[in-house]
């Protein structure tokens, strides 16, 4: 049986290790898991944490509750912020989510319930996203006077199209898991019982790969999406090139070849 042990203690995120999985779950309930600057804080730290430990494949993150995800920013701090303090805030807000996004492991957003505003974008900066049915999605800054501050207008067209991403973004709509799934914002869509299991079912799929193959897989992806095509080739032939020197290569072929399942060990 796998061994699980305490995280970091924080004050607003939950942090568990089993086996290889990291679980960051945002602890906020009562305020639907609201995303203040200790939130961001405790998040960062969080992550850091999954992303030196080598014995971390991957990491689930969810919120607290049955009713969100995380349901936005804090209001009653966000009330208080002057324009350099705003401006600080969605900075710090997006170095989270950069390092979210560009981890090195697949981190999987486990949405259960209320995805808006800093919650969408902290999805969006996941890997992969799953959601229960009931899930909602959502950029409403502008009702608020205010726009995405924590990359929503860069990740989402470039997750669901310029189109799509510019009618939600104006119209501070909220969507339906399925409509978030048909434009391709979710991954699946899973029953609230098996939200975690499947999570867990993805990541040691992906586990079962070459560790640094992944790494490089997901650099390469997450950096040809911000150059052109032509230059994102070249980045994968240089990967690809890294990823052939490795002691992994050589085991993933000869497993192959010899029909035995690989023992990769990250070198």
């Amino acid at each position: 049986m796998a061994s699980e042990s305490a995280g970091l203690t924080l004050a607003n995120v939950v942090y568990a290790k089993k086996g290889s999985i990291a679980y960051i779950t945002v602890n906020r309930p009562k305020v639907l898991n609201a995303l203040n600057t200790p939130t961001w804080s405790d998040l960062k730290t969080a992550f850091e944490d999954a992303r030196d430990d080598a014995a971390i494949r991957g990491v689930i993150l969810t919120g607290a509750g049955e009713k969100a995800f995380i349901a936005g920013a804090d209001i009653s701090e966000l009330i208080q912020v002057g324009a350099f303090e705003a401006e600080q805030s969605s900075r710090f807000g997006q170095e989270v989510l950069d390092l979210i996004e560009n981890l090195g492991k697949p981190v999987i957003a486990a949405v259960n319930g209320f995805a808006l505003g800093g919650g969408c974008e902290t999805a969006m900066a996941c890997t992969i996203r799953i959601a229960v049915e009931t899930a909602k999605f959502g950029q409403p800054e502008v009702a608020l006077g205010l726009l995405p501050g924590g990359g929503g207008t860069q990740r989402l067209p470039r997750l669901v199209g310029k189109g799509r991403a510019l009618q939600l973004i104006l119209s501070g709509d909220m969507i339906t898991a399925q409509e978030a799934y048909r434009i391709g914002l979710v991954n699946e869509i899973v029953p609230a019982a098996g939200l975690i299991t499947r999570a867990e079912a993805i990541l040691r799929k992906i586990a079962f790969n070459a560790p640094i193959a992944i790494k490089f897989a997901l650099e390469a992806t997450n950096k040809g999406m911000e150059t052109s095509q032509s230059q994102g080739l070249l980045l994968e032939a240089a990967y690809f090139g890294l990823c052939a020197a490795t002691e992994d290569k050589k085991e993933g072929t000869s497993a192959f070849l010899e029909k035995r399942a690989p023992q990769f060990r990250g070198r």
